[in-house]
């Protein structure tokens, strides 16, 4: 059995992680701890207080009981807001509370990007103008191309949790640029899970999604490789495991 331990901050997303669970095979183990959201809003300074080190320990104790073989903090403007050298730290301090492999979802992006073997992307943002930015930012830090930035400019990680297949495949559809590789959706407050085949067919390239690539990070720590086609492109990567 393989445990994969996230620290999910406030109830917005998360029923994607047990439906992504679902589809990995019987011997994958996903626990989900829900960390204090503090501020609900996509603001820089209340984004970087959610991801002090204080709320992330807070949750870390519960995962270890569970016997975890890595965490996750799942959060993408939680992470990439503290900037390349900042997210660096923000998980080697978790690494270090937790006692086991740490990373975050920022750097799962760009880790699942590489894992594609792509390098010009397009961002489909849920968040205000200035936050999106920032990730983009992370991005070129990571030496990656970014082409384009759709901001959907939502304040509250509540309202981007109402969304469904209509509004997710509208953002992807509108951040889509003829020169990306691959289209990033960067929230995990947004549920993508149930909706990865019906967007990578839509823009017929590979669609990254924060809830997605950040149960795929969790996996990569773990040296697990799961063939899960309705995961997408990303979960369809040689060499496999079959399930």
């Amino acid at each position: 059995m393989t445990a994969l331990g996230f620290l999910y901050p406030g109830h917005s997303g998360e029923d994607d992680y047990p439906r992504i669970e679902q589809l990995l095979g019987s011997d994958i183990r996903v626990d989900l701890v829900h960390t204090d959201i503090g501020e609900d809003a996509h603001r820089v300074d209340a984004l970087r207080e959610m991801g002090s080190p204080q709320r992330l320990a807070a949750g870390v104790e519960e995962l270890r009981h569970a016997g975890a073989d890595a965490v996750v903090w799942a959060c993408t403007s939680g992470s990439f807001v503290h900037g390349w050298e900042g997210a660096q730290k923000q998980v080697r301090t978790l690494a270090a509370a937790a006692g086991m492999p740490a990373s975050s979802t920022s750097f799962a992006f760009v880790h699942a990007i590489r894992e594609l073997q792509v390098r010009r992307v397009a961002v489909g943002a849920t968040y205000p103008e200035d936050v999106a930015q920032l990730f983009a930012d992370f991005l070129r830090a990571a030496g990656l191309e970014v082409v384009g930035v759709r901001s959907s400019g939502i304040v509250t990680a509540a309202e981007v949790g109402t969304w469904g297949e209509p509004e997710v495949l509208a953002l992807a559809r509108a951040a889509d640029h003829p020169e990306a590789e691959a289209v990033l959706l960067p929230d995990t407050a947004l549920h993508t899970a149930a909706h990865i085949p019906a967007l990578e067919k839509e823009l017929a390239k590979p669609v990254l999604t924060a809830n997605q690539v950040t149960v795929w990070e969790a996996l990569r720590l773990a040296d697990r490789r799961v063939n899960a086609p309705e995961l997408g492109a990303l979960f369809t990567r040689e060499p496999i495991v079959q399930v």
